[in-house]
């Protein structure tokens, strides 16, 4: 009980929290539901899924800098502390509430394929997949470039005083948190087949223990480049030099070309409304329509009256999900290679078609894509909200931990394999081409209430980042979680769907994974209804949030126990 206080106090102090009755939300977990405490603040606020990474971001913000300044120092202090989840090898994706012009904006800084990456190339060398590791696997890496595109557009601090916190951290060493820890310890195997990954990342062939304290300075080396010359010393400066010359000796399909040829795209955000609120998604190729398709679905149905411990609610999920990923099996391409039905796909008549296809009573084994109609469409994330209610939501990744298993020299950095995400099927939407970008997983959200930003917000974990983003809705704006129990909350998780690299999907159905704390009533009937379901201890992914109350204007904070993170604010 002492401890518990101990913590509230904390939170407390931390955040600048106010009165529970006047923010509006219980400031502890609902009974039943073990977990943290929301965090309040009313200045600013980090939430990200290392504790330093956060800390660094608050920095920022206490000295004048904004939440896209924040953001980018976050995100690089990221790819030194969760190397495995993302880097500069990696692409981001982000949506930005400019608090000025009162305008949300999206960026899409993912990678194209090289210009050498053809169908005919892997068909003569016998590939019906593009494999998910190694060299064949690389398409080029848009990190960078965002972060350059982020500060122009709304930062307000150069690149050198963004990394330069996370310099330090590379050059002096940081201890390493309990969860990523683990998550080194599983990728430690591939580290070994490849020298130059095992150099960077093992300390004699072995993962960093927690609390073991960890130096890069391969990385500081690189990312003191960036910062003295730019998002071009990486496109086309010594870094890029490097990265062509690796790949050539390795068997890869990179030219300099590639990377002087690379931009980040600033795309408008995609929305439905659910329930009065305003969800934002980035359009394809990312899968972030696949949120508003299924809200859409959902919305016919009244789930507070079912509640969040009901099979009816579960069912509907899981029914929905299939529905949606037959269609984003189908359709989810780069849509400067193929007409993606954006418009039609997150309507509501569309819904309306797709929602008689449920059974309340029956699970769907099998769901084919539905026709919208043509008219002529591993990971971390991050969410900062500073004093002027500027809002960033930004996710970046490798894709599978440690992406392609290979890092690139001394640079001290990985190459994700985002490429493997193509289809080699030439009817296929998401089919590879040269200088293309592929299908992709990561997905930032924003929700708006009235115009005004409300909740800041995403889940990690590939496949699970839609799912997760509809389950955390849910719990907040149906079954009245508060926005640290919404993410704490016990989820479920389909796999087994089809995907758009052309890769086949069950053909039984997939399976269900429910984490600890479905019940076994709920379970029970699921399998009655024809569900396949498993128990884990914990499924993929992970959330962090942050909510503006429109009454109060205080920042309300969650970040889950899935992982190390935190949410801390001033």
């Amino acid at each position: 009980m002492l401890l518990k206080t101990l913590l509230i106090a904390l939170v407390m102090v931390v955040g600048g929290a106010m009165n529970a009755a006047a923010a509006g939300e219980r400031l502890t977990p609902a009974p039943g539901r073990a977990g943290r405490s929301v965090t309040l603040a009313t200045h600013g606020m980090v939430a990200t899924s290392q504790p330093l990474a956060v800390q660094i971001g608050l920095d920022v913000l206490k000295n004048g800098g904004n939440a896209v300044d924040a953001a980018i120092a976050v995100n690089a202090a990221l790819g030194l502390m969760e190397p495995m989840s993302c880097g500069i090898g990696g692409d981001l994706y982000a949506l930005i509430w400019d608090a000025k012009t009162q305008k949300l904006s999206g960026l899409n800084a993912s990678g194209r394929s090289p210009y050498k990456a053809t169908r005919a190339f892997f068909a003569s060398r016998g590939l019906e997949e593009i494999p998910t590791s190694g060299p064949l696997s690389w398409s080029v890496p848009g990190c960078v470039d965002g972060w350059e595109e982020l500060r122009k557009h709304f930062g307000t601090r150069s690149l050198a005083e963004l990394l330069g916190p996370s310099i330090r951290y590379a050059e002096e060493g940081f201890p390493v948190s309990p969860v990523i820890a683990g998550y080194w310890q599983a990728g430690a195997a591939r580290l070994r087949h490849s020298p130059d990954a095992a150099r960077t990342y093992l300390i004699d062939g072995r993962a960093p223990r927690a609390g073991e304290v960890f130096k890069n300075p391969n990385l500081a080396r690189s990312y003191r480049l960036i910062a003295d010359k730019g998002r071009d010393a990486f496109y086309k400066g010594a870094l890029a030099q490097a990265l062509v010359a690796f790949s050539e000796q390795n068997g890869g399909l990179f030219s300099l070309k590639d990377f002087a040829d690379h931009t980040s795209t600033w795309v408008e955000p995609v929305s439905t409304t659910y329930r009065g609120y305003e969800v934002w998604e980035i359009p394809p190729p990312g899968q972030g329509i696949a949120v508003l398709q299924m809200l859409n679905i959902l919305e016919g149905y009244d789930l507070k009256k079912m509640g969040p411990e009901s099979a009816d609610w579960w069912h509907l999920f899981l029914e929905a999900k299939k529905l949606v990923y037959a269609d984003r099996a189908r359709y989810y391409a780069d849509p400067d290679f193929v007409q993606v039905p954006v418009r039609e796909l997150i309507s509501k008549p569309y819904a309306a078609q797709r929602r008689k296809l449920i059974d309340l009573s029956k699970a769907r084994t099998r769901v084919p894509a539905g026709d919208p109609k043509w008219e002529q469409g591993d990971t971390v994330y991050l969410c900062v909200v500073d004093k002027d209610r500027n809002c960033v939501s930004l996710i970046q990744s490798n894709y599978h931990g440690f992406g392609s298993g290979l890092v690139p020299g001394e640079l001290g950095f990985a190459l994700q394999n985002r490429g493997c995400l193509f289809a080699l099927d030439a009817d296929h939407a998401n089919r590879l081409g040269p200088h293309k970008r592929p299908f992709h997983t990561i997905i930032p959200a924003l929700v708006t209430k009235d115009g005004k930003p409300w909740f800041v917000f995403g889940v990690m974990g590939g496949d699970m980042q839609p799912q997760g983003q509809v389950q955390v809705l849910v719990n907040l704006i149906d079954f009245g979680m508060n926005v640290q129990e919404a993410g704490e909350a016990p989820r479920l998780e389909h796999v087994g769907s089809a995907t758009p690299t052309g890769r086949s999907g069950s053909r039984t159905g997939g399976i269900v994974q429910a984490e600890r704390g479905i019940s076994e009533k709920v379970i029970a009937e699921l399998t009655r209804r024809g569900h396949r379901v498993v128990s884990v201890r914990v499924n993929g992914g992970g959330y962090q949030g942050i909510l503006i109350d429109p009454q109060t204007n205080v920042l309300h904070g969650g970040s889950e126990a899935r992982k190390d993170g935190c949410a801390a604010g001033y």
